[in-house]
């Protein structure tokens, strides 16, 4: 069977579904060209997490279980604890399927490794978010056909970095945005003290959990910093596995583990896996945004508020990343006591900061009243399907 337009979500956690899924939905109940839409699934839980954005659209799209044999999964959940060993196996066992569709659809470059080749397949490419690490700009998201940005930042930063030329791409605004209520608002605590989420990224060099992650949940954790509610809701990936290695800087950390005196402290609050991780549930909840790389700063500035950055690499020499954009919207720190020192005066400071947050965020999600994210994407993904003329950057 051959499939029309298939959606990928290839894998283990849920944190790239709703920068498709809502696309998959425009597309059923906008049109498609008279194009079937599939969905091809991972495990059970990515396909329950995808039919709870599409709603009755999930009745109308064709379903594709990506699971592998029994003894394969067996066989590979050791090797999965280091690489994701699952999720590139999956893709070469459902090679044949993926590659007879006409267009696939995909949150992270990893399919173009079972590419045959021009000429097939056309595949489209929309980042699972729109942050601004080099491996935002890789060389290899060139191999897609078609590339759905946020915004007009990183359409201009692929340009300029020759990852793939301006026809290729297309700015769409951000579409999980069109998967989630963003004016809630979440009463998480029982007290009127302000509310920090802490946000901390995966990668090994990168990511400011392993050094001072915990030394700022003791301070929380403290005397002082019981005056404020934190709600540790790190990358979905960080927890997914203790030994974290990147391939890009050749290093590997073990991640620490969380404290007991930090599960028993009344003002904070640890979530390391479930699916408000990855539905903005705490990133609108809190008065202030503590990070470090996580692309998940620019859906927190969807409502300019302080941000807080801790700075684990930047003196790093083997680091590669340049400065990033939204340290120049917040204070930014180098250790968990000078973030600490940082956070009374926060909100008195944020003035200072608010336009340049909304001028970052402008650059990086382009919104158009009326025409939401994922219309825009289903339009472009049916010009692809259908040939019609060639892509260019439009707003």
């Amino acid at each position: 069977m051959a499939d029309d337009i298939l959606f990928l979500f290839n894998h283990d956690a849920p944190h790239q579904v709703a920068h498709i899924a809502g696309i998959a939905r425009a597309m059923v109940k906008t049109g498609a060209d008279g194009r079937t839409v599939t969905c091809a699934v991972a495990t059970p839980a990515i396909r329950a997490r995808v039919e709870s954005i599409l709603g009755s659209a999930a009745g109308q799209v064709a379903w594709y279980d990506m699971a592998l044999p029994g003894w394969l999964e067996a066989a590979l959940a050791l090797p999965n604890k280091v690489a994701p060993v699952r999720r590139l196996m999956r893709l070469r066992h459902h090679a044949g399927r993926i590659n007879a569709a006409r267009v696939v659809v995909s949150a992270e470059r990893t399919c173009l490794s079972i590419r045959e080749g021009r000429g097939k397949a056309l595949f489209a490419y929309v980042p699972h978010g729109a942050g601004d690490r080099m491996v935002s700009y890789h060389p290899e998201k060139g191999g897609f056909d078609l590339i759905l940005v946020s915004g007009h930042k990183t359409a201009r930063e692929m340009v300029a970095r020759g990852v793939a030329p301006a026809e290729r791409l297309r700015v769409i605004g951000y579409p999980k945005f069109d998967t989630i209520d963003l004016a809630q608002s979440k009463h998480l605590f029982p007290n009127g003290n302000p509310v920090l989420v802490y946000n901390p990224h995966f990668d090994p060099l990168l990511s400011s959990w392993y050094d001072h992650g915990p030394a700022l949940l003791d301070w929380f954790a403290s005397p002082a910093g019981q005056a404020y509610n934190l709600i540790f809701a790190p990358h979905i990936m960080l927890f997914a596995k203790k030994l974290h290695v990147s391939l890009e800087y050749r290093t590997a950390r073990l991640r620490p583990d969380i404290a007991p005196h930090w599960q028993s402290a009344a003002n904070i609050l640890i979530d390391t896996g479930s699916a408000a991780l990855v539905d903005m549930t705490y990133t609108l909840a809190a008065h202030a945004y503590i990070g470090d790389v996580s692309s998940q700063v620019y859906e927190f500035l969807v409502r300019p508020r302080p941000l807080l950055f801790l700075d684990a690499f930047s003196h790093d020499p083997r680091s590669r990343e340049g400065a990033y954009p939204a340290w120049q919207a917040g204070d930014v720190a180098r250790d968990a006591a000078g973030l600490a020192a940082l956070i009374p005066g926060a909100w008195q400071r944020h003035d200072a900061f608010r336009a340049t947050q909304e001028a970052i965020f402008a650059d990086t999600v382009s919104h158009q009243a009326g025409h939401p994210a994922v219309q825009r994407a289903a339009q472009a993904l049916r010009d692809l399907a259908a040939g019609r003329g060639a892509i260019g950057p439009q707003a």
